[in-house]
C-alpha cells in the first residue's frame, strides 16, 4: 500500500497575531520574518513572538519557517549565525534562505528550505540544491504545470513548494534589480520599491507613444485555488499563500479558502492527506475575492496567456458587484445579484481607465446613496466592492476555532478509577485517582458523558461519545470529575509537546557540481562566505553581486509577462509584426527610460536600465 502524501498549506503572517489566526485557520505551516535579514524589511518579528508562535503551532503540529532570505553582507554574517541558533533552540522547524553563505556557517541542526529568491525554475538547479542539503524547494512563480511535473519526475523525493495565491512580482524573483539602481533600495537586501507598480507610458523608438500612463508592468494577482488537485497531481507538496505585508482579515480568509478546498480534495482523494493535526472550525464562509486582490490570474500555469496584467492600477479591485443602472442627483442604481452595506467601499473605472471610488452612506434596495459628491459615471460601468463592511465585521472578531479531536475513557482501578484521554496522533495520556465508591441513586453513564465533554476553550473537542466501563453506577461529583477532566487536559497538552517531533538536518559540505562554471552579478554573491560555497561547487568565475558593484549597461528586470505578447504583436505566438519600431521604451512620470529588450529564445522581456538618467 502506497503511504498517503502528505500536503502542507503554508500561510504568512506579518506578526505574531497574524501567525496565530493562520493557525486557527488551518494553515499546515506558517512562515513569518525573522528579526533581520528577511525579504520582507517591514515584517520582521522578536524572538520572543517567534517563540510563542512555535509553541502555540506545535500544538497543532503546524510547522513554523523563518524567512532569513536576503543576500549577506560579510559583517552580517556572525550575527545572522547567532540569531539562527536562537530560532533553533526556540524549536523553529526551518529557515527560507536565499544566501548560499549560510551553508557555509557553524550551523544547528536546522532544516534550511531554497527562497524563490534563489530562481529556482530548472531541474538542474533543483537537483543541485536538493543535494546540496535543502529539505524544501520554493519553486518560481513563473512555472506552468508542465514544468512542475518535470522537475518532481526529475526529483521525486525533493518537496517542492509552489505559490498558489497572492501578488506577483513581474520579474523572476531573485533577479530584480531595479529598485537597487533607481532608488538605492534592493529587493535582494528586503528592501523593494515596488518599481512595477508605477505607471509608465510605453514608446517606440521614434518616440510615438503606443500606450500613455498605465500600470504596465503591475501584474494581477495569483490565485490557483480552483487548480489545487492538478497542482499536487504535477508533483507539488506545499502550497504557499502569499503576504508577509498582508493585514490579519486577509490571513484568516485566504487560509480559510484554501483549507476548505484543500480538505474537499482530500475525501476524494486518499493518496493526499493533510500535514498538521486538528479541524477548524470557521464562523464565516470564507470568499477570496474580498480581500485586496488586482483581480485574478493563473499566471503562467497553462503556459503563456494574456491577460495577466493590471494595467488600470496596482489598487485592490476587491468583488465584481454588478452594472450602473442609472444615476440621479445623490443616489445610483445597481444592476446585480449581491446586496451593498452601509458603509461599503465601491470602485471603478472612469473612461480614462483611472480607478475611482466612493464609500456608501446609505442603501435602499438596489439604491446606493454615496458620502458626498462623486463624478458622473457612465452607464453599464462595472462596479467593485474593495471594502465589505459587514464582512470585515466578521472577520475583526473570532473568526474559527481549531479543535484536536480526543476520546475518553473511565475505568476502575482497585482503589478508585482511571481516566484516560487520547488524541487523534495517538497520543494518550493516562491518570488513576484514588477515590471512593459509593452506589449512585440515578444511573450516571450520561451524566459522566456530559462532564467529560465539556472541553470549553481548550484546543480540544470530543469526537465520540466517552468510553465509560464501570462495573456498577458509582457515585462521582461533577466537580471531582471536572478536576480530573482539567488535569488530564493539562497532561495531554504536555505530552503532545514532548512527542513533537522536530526535523533535524546535520549540515555537511558538499563538492558536487553546480550547473554552471561561472556566474554574473545575476548569482547574488555578496559576501567571502557564498564565493567560497561556489568556488567548492566548481564555480571558477564570479562576478560580485549588484549589490555590491553596479554593472554598466545591465538587465535590471527579466520578466516571463512580455509586454509585446500582451500588445497581440509577438512574432513566435501571433505571427504577427509590430506596427512600431523597436526598441519600446517605458518612460516614468519623471520622465527617466528603460530600454526593453524581448528575448525569443528564452521567451521574456528583459528591462534596462541604461537610459537611466
Amino acid at each position: 500500500m502506497i503511504k498517503p502524501r502528505k500536503i502542507e498549506l503554508l500561510a504568512p503572517a506579518k506578526n505574531l497575531e497574524c501567525g496565530m489566526e493562520a493557525v486557527n485557520h488551518g494553515a499546515d505551516a506558517v512562515y513569518i520574518g525573522a528579526p533581520k535579514f528577511g525579504a520582507r524589511a517591514m515584517a520582521t518579528n522578536s524572538l520572543e513572538d517567534i517563540h510563542r508562535l512555535t509553541e502555540y503551532a506545535h500544538l497543532y503540529n503546524v510547522r513554523i519557517y523563518v524567512t532569513v532570505n536576503t543576500i549577506l553582507k560579510d559583517e552580517e554574517l556572525l550575527e545572522t549565525e547567532q540569531m539562527i541558533w536562537a530560532l533553533y533552540r526556540m524549536g523553529v522547524d526551518a529557515l527560507i534562505v536565499q544566501d548560499m553563505g549560510i551553508t557555509c556557517l557553524n550551523l544547528p541542526p536546522i532544516p534550511l528550505h531554497a527562497s524563490t529568491q534563489m530562481d529556482n525554475r530548472t531541474v538542474e538547479k533543483v537537483r543541485f540544491l536538493a543535494e546540496a542539503g535543502f529539505r524544501q524547494i520554493v519553486l518560481a512563480r513563473e512555472l506552468s504545470l508542465e514544468e512542475i511535473t518535470a522537475i518532481h519526475r526529475a526529483c521525486p523525493e525533493v518537496p517542492l513548494e509552489v505559490f498558489v495565491h497572492g501578488a506577483l512580482c513581474v520579474s523572476y524573483s531573485g533577479q530584480c534589480y531595479i529598485s537597487q539602481a533607481c532608488f538605492g533600495r534592493s529587493a535582494n537586501r528586503g528592501e523593494c520599491a515596488q518599481f512595477c507598480r508605477l505607471p509608465f507610458s510605453l514608446v517606440d523608438a521614434d518616440g510615438k507613444t503606443i500606450v500613455r500612463d498605465k500600470h504596465l508592468l503591475s501584474l494581477k494577482d495569483m490565485n490557483q485555488s480552483d487548480r489545487l488537485e492538478q497542482l499536487l497531481d504535477a508533483g507539488a507538496t506545499s502550497l504557499k499563500i502569499e503576504g508577509r505585508l498582508k493585514d490579519v482579515g486577509y490571513v484568516k480568509n485566504v487560509t480559510a479558502a484554501y483549507r476548505q478546498r484543500l480538505d474537499a480534495i482530500f475525501v476524494r482523494r486518499k493518496e493526499y492527506v493533510r500535514a498538521s493535526s486538528g479541524t477548524s472550525h470557521f464562523h464565516f464562509r470564507p470568499q477570496l475575492d474580498k480581500s485586496f486582490n488586482r483581480g485574478f490570474t493563473h499566471y503562467f500555469l497553462d503556459g503563456r496567456i494574456a491577460d495577466i496584467g493590471s494595467p488600470d492600477s496596482p489598487k485592490s479591485l476587491g468583488e465584481t458587484m454588478g452594472t450602473l443602472k442609472e444615476q440621479r442627483g445623490g443616489w445610483l442604481s445597481v444592476s446585480g445579484v449581491k446586496p451593498f452595506h452601509n458603509g461599503d467601499g465601491v470602485c471603478f473605472l472612469d473612461e480614462q481607465g483611472r480607478l475611482q471610488g466612493f464609500r456608501v452612506n446609505r442603501v435602499e434596495g438596489n439604491k446606493l446613496f454615496p458620502a458626498g459628491n462623486i463624478p458622473r459615471i457612465k452607464p453599464h460601468t462595472l462596479l467593485y466592492r474593495n471594502q465589505d463592511q459587514e464582512f470585515d465585521r466578521l472577520l475583526a472578531r473570532q473568526s474559527a476555532e481549531r479543535k484536536i479531536g480526543v476520546n475518553w475513557q473511565l475505568t476502575e482501578n482497585a482503589f478508585g478509577f482511571s481516566l484516560a484521554l487520547a488524541d487523534e496522533d495517538g497520543n494518550r495520556a493516562v491518570k488513576a485517582f484514588a477515590y471512593p465508591k459509593e452506589l449512585a441513586r440515578t444511573p450516571q453513564t450520561d451524566n459522566l458523558r456530559a462532564q467529560l465533554s465539556k472541553l470549553g476553550n481548550t484546543p480540544y473537542e470530543e469526537t465520540t461519545p466517552a468510553v465509560i466501563s464501570l462495573s456498577a453506577d458509582w457515585f462521582l461529583p461533577a466537580s471531582v470529575v471536572t478536576e480530573w477532566r482539567r488535569l488530564l487536559v493539562e497532561l495531554l497538552t504536555r505530552l503532545r509537546s514532548i512527542n513533537y517531533r522536530q526535523e533535524l538536518a546535520v549540515w555537511q559540505s558538499t563538492h558536487h557540481a553546480f550547473p554552471a562554471s561561472s556566474l554574473t552579478y545575476l548569482g547574488n554573491v555578496m559576501n567571502s562566505a557564498a564565493h567560497r560555497f561556489y568556488i567548492v561547487h566548481g564555480v571558477k568565475n564570479m562576478a560580485p553581486a549588484y549589490e555590491c558593484q553596479a554593472v554598466s549597461g545591465a538587465a535590471l528586470m527579466f520578466c516571463r509577462h512580455c509586454l509585446r505578447y500582451s500588445m497581440g504583436w509577438c512574432p513566435v505566438h501571433h505571427k504577427v509584426h509590430s506596427p512600431y519600431r523597436e526598441p519600446y521604451f517605458l518612460v516614468s512620470s519623471d520622465g527617466r527610460r528603460f530600454r526593453l529588450e524581448f528575448d525569443c529564445k528564452h521567451c521574456q522581456m528583459k528591462v534596462y536600465g541604461d537610459e537611466i538618467r
